[in-house]
């Protein structure tokens, strides 16, 4: 399955949201994975973004719909980037 890296940045509602609740965290991976996304692994950051955190999605289409699904919550912003294991980037290279 393709692999992507979500980096999402929380709006002043989804930081009320987690001060007061941590365990939505949590919620919101099993919702992501409810639709047809399975997260790999999940890390809190410091600077421009608040979370990284790597998925795998059966399609574009399916990363589509759960990244604006999520934005349409308004509780945060994300930005999605697909990623290539760089063993595979170093075989497409070779041809």
């Amino acid at each position: 399955m393709p692999t992507f890296l979500m980096l999402s940045t929380l709006g002043p509602d989804g930081a009320s949201t987690l001060r007061t609740n941590p365990d939505r965290i949590n919620e919101v991976n099993r919702e992501v994975e409810a639709m047809g996304i399975k997260v790999l692994s999940q890390w809190a950051l410091l600077g421009q973004y608040d979370f990284c955190t790597v998925v795998e999605a059966p399609d574009l289409e399916t990363m589509s719909k759960v990244a604006l699904s999520l934005a349409a919550r308004g509780t945060l912003k994300t930005q999605t980037l697909g990623a290539i294991p760089i063993a595979n980037l170093t075989n497409i290279l070779k041809g």
